[in-house]
């Protein structure tokens, strides 16, 4: 008997710097395809996204792939070409079973199924165990009403079924990396290079109000073991050619014991990979002493979420970080020569032009390496949301992507708001331009941020919207003219 197939799909949708560095791996179908091949069920991976395709591609895909079983995951500013895409499907053929999971479907089902007839299932949560059961539930033409952390049509009802328990253990999980298109995953500033994914972790066990992740998580915390971890990234660097890798999780620091044990491993296995990640600047402060590790284990960049430039504004959003901690982690790591990221959330609804332009004072002063400049996007499900509701000017979905204003501050228009995050990133990098063209002790530090603030006004969001504002600056046309 043929077994029959799912086809996990990623919506095609593109905004923001991301992509301008690189084409990122999509970690959550390798998990949940590698969990119903384990099932007995054959899986598929298209990444649309990464492969920069439209509608008219995916259809095609969809009709050579016959798939029984069609997926998506969505995050908020995906929700449209989410639901898109199963409408697709169901058009292609009504006998597809429609599947929706990530955060926005897991909080925000009764929307989902009201926004369209096509969706029939939706996973809430952690997804391995879940979409297993239910492959073979509606395979076999079972009873829905024992799996635990589905949502799902029931007539003109929709019935929400109990939430599923994270899982115990993250070790040795099924993971179908074979069906990615490895040649479509690459880290523009490093030529030359294939990005592999890693999960060290999954959850955050903080209250940050804005992050959509604490909550998704159950605010928990939990590890893979070293061990596991250190296969498995061996395993990506022999058999698919990975010699970059990213650390997806938010929080991989948390356990320091932990934590050194894994740096440990990878320089005893002389993996010879380099790795992007991020944490907590105040882990960052905690690891004084063994920084050295983080670089001999291969880690050249660190996003640390910084958030703010002032206590108050931390406080507010439940960060529970200091002003200080930012400061010295950034200083550390750019002591030891580890690439330095960061970001800072504007546009609170008691935001002013002044307050922003003492925020890029500061972002300054702190001196990361790269900064970002995000608007407050108000998840529908985040803790922040109640406060900011008031304030909300935007209702499309695809604006809530951390970059076009969706809060309009008291004293200021969206179209303000807007110029002033753009000013914020021409100013941060004009600065930055200045500084690392008379860089001379660390020429690998000097041709990453050159190569990568050329992508940045070249190709991002940051030319249109530059360029929506008037003629390109010349200080702008500098960086794209000064990388070859």
């Amino acid at each position: 008997m043929k077994k029959k197939k799912i086809l996990f799909i990623t919506p095609p949708f593109h905004a923001g710097v991301v992509e301008v560095a690189g084409k990122w791996v999509p970690l959550y179908y390798v998990y949940l395809a590698g969990a119903v091949r384990s099932a007995g069920f054959d899986a598929e991976i298209y990444d649309a996204m990464t492969k920069f395709v439209g509608y008219e591609e995916i259809e095609k895909r969809i009709i050579e792939s016959r798939p029984d079983f069609v997926a998506v995951s969505t995050i908020t500013c995906t929700v449209v070409d989410a639901i898109k895409v199963v409408e697709l499907a169901k058009r292609i053929d009504p006998g597809i079973v429609t599947i929706m999971g990530g955060v926005h479907a897991s909080f925000m089902y009764n929307e989902m199924f009201s926004i369209s007839e096509s969706l029939d299932f939706i996973v809430r949560g952690e997804g391995e165990i879940t979409i297993a059961e239910l492959l073979n539930t509606v395979s076999e033409n079972g009873s829905l009403k024992r799996i635990a952390g589905i949502v799902y049509r029931d007539d003109a009802s929709i019935k929400v079924n109990p939430s599923r328990p994270l899982m115990e253990s993250l070790d040795r999980l099924p993971m179908a990396w074979e069906l990615l298109d490895w040649e479509d995953y690459k880290y523009f500033i490093l030529p030359g290079s294939r990005l592999g994914a890693v999960s060290t972790s999954r959850g955050c066990d903080k209250e940050c109000t804005f992050c959509s992740q604490q909550k998704y998580w159950m605010r928990k915390w939990r590890a893979r073991s070293p061990e596991d971890i250190v296969e498995e990234m061996s395993l990506l660097n022999k058999d698919f050619g990975v010699n970059l890798v990213l650390f997806t999780d938010e929080y991989p620091t948390a356990d320091r014991k932990r934590w050194e044990r894994l740096l440990d491993l990878i320089i005893e296995r002389g993996l010879d990979m380099k790795i992007l990640m991020e944490t907590r600047a105040a882990d960052i402060v905690r690891d004084e002493d063994i920084l050295d590790k983080y670089k001999r284990a291969g880690i050249i960049h660190i996003y640390v979420g910084t958030e703010a430039t002032e206590q108050e504004s931390l406080d507010y959003i439940k960060k529970d970080l200091s002003i200080e901690e930012s400061k010295k982690a950034l200083s550390l790591l750019r002591d030891i020569g580890i690439i330095t990221e960061t970001s800072m959330i504007l546009g609170y609804p008691d935001e002013t032009e002044e307050s922003i332009a003492r925020t890029l004072e500061l972002a300054i002063e702190f001196n990361p390496d790269f900064a970002h400049f995000l608007a407050i996007a108000p998840w529908p499900y985040s803790d922040i949301y109640d406060d900011l509701k008031d304030y909300i000017a935007v209702t499309d979905y695809r604006k809530y992507n951390l970059i076009d204003p969706i809060v309009k501050p008291k004293a200021m228009t969206l179209e303000e708001l807007d110029k002033a995050i753009v000013d914020c990133y021409r100013g941060f990098y004009m600065h930055k331009y200045a500084e690392m063209k008379f860089e001379e002790k660390d020429e690998f530090k000097k041709e990453y941020m050159m190569t990568s603030m050329k992508l940045m006004m070249s190709n991002s969001f940051i030319k249109k919207k530059i360029g929506a504002l008037g003629e390109m600056p010349e200080e702008v046309k500098k960086i794209i003219e000064s990388t070859p």
